[in-house]
């Protein structure tokens, strides 16, 4: 696994993994806030509440189609019985879950994902949460900033080759009118949620259908694209707090991206761009 990053949060190091799409948080680091010698113990009382176990298990069935919901409620059931015990390997084992992992070796421990990790440290201390949060938004500006530049730089080096687009190839930048059943599929990140809207395709597909490809399919998206990907992540955002289901976003976004693909490869101040 690649070195992890790092935040200090009120004299503590917490690494944060970075997943396919997604940010893991290491609760094993959160822990040691509370206990530094009893980090396994710490994780392993919180997730014998009750509360625990409906947060894991309600975001896995948001978030992962091969979730097991019938050992989730078997641990709901047991939940809070002194003779309850749950660990993370067990928990990930039993039910498929994709909300924790654990990673062996130097940069090791139990990890989880960020809506996961601040209610943990929550559960460990208020305070302690909003530093996290604090500090892991400035890390999250800090590669917004890094990506921008890189962004611009490739940006200027693929104007010196630039080929025109002919008609034919700006069509197929349009994105595919999705399907009632795409739209009905549960997907397991926002970021793949997005990615259906605009490309018609979830990033593990793009992956297997690209082996040869370096990056992801973000990196070879084109200026259109990435204009459009950019409105879309704030007008998801809205759309969420308005307390829509990912379905009706999912066909809001993808009649959006369609509109907005065909307005821009139409503009002629951004054919100047390119």
């Amino acid at each position: 696994m690649a070195k992890n990053k790092k935040i200090e949060v009120q004299g503590t190091e917490i690494s944060i993994y970075k997943g396919d799409q997604e940010d893991y948080i290491s609760l094993t680091d959160i822990a040691r806030h509370k206990k530094s010698d009893q980090t396994d113990d710490v994780i392993k009382n919180w997730m014998r509440n009750r509360n625990t176990i409906e947060l894991l298990g309600f975001w896995e069935q948001l978030y992962n189609p091969d979730f097991k919901p019938v050992e989730f409620d078997g641990f709901r059931k047991q939940a809070g019985l002194n003779s309850f015990v749950l660990t993370p390997k067990r928990w990930i084992e039993t039910t498929n879950a994709i909300g924790i992992i654990s990673k062996p070796g130097r940069y090791g421990g139990t990890y989880a994902h960020k809506d996961i990790a601040f209610e943990f440290a929550s559960w460990i201390s208020i305070e302690f949460k909003l530093y996290i949060i604090k500090e892991f938004q400035r890390l999250k500006e800090e590669e917004t900033d890094r990506k921008k530049l890189d962004w611009n730089l490739q940006r200027t080096l693929a104007k010196v080759n630039y080929t025109i687009h002919t008609d034919a190839i700006k069509e197929n930048l349009i994105p595919p009118k999705l399907s009632k059943k795409e739209i009905s599929w549960l997907y397991a990140s926002e970021a793949d949620l997005l990615n259906m809207a605009l490309f018609g395709s979830t990033a593990a597909y793009w992956r297997k259908n690209n082996p040869e490809a370096k990056g992801n399919m973000r990196d070879h998206a084109t200026i259109e694209q990435l204009v459009v990907l950019s409105n879309l992540e704030s007008i998801n955002a809205v759309l969420i707090r308005q307390g829509l289901s990912a379905e009706d976003r999912l066909e809001q976004l993808n009649n959006i991206a369609i509109t907005q693909m065909t307005s821009l490869l139409n503009h002629s101040n951004l054919k100047k761009l390119n």
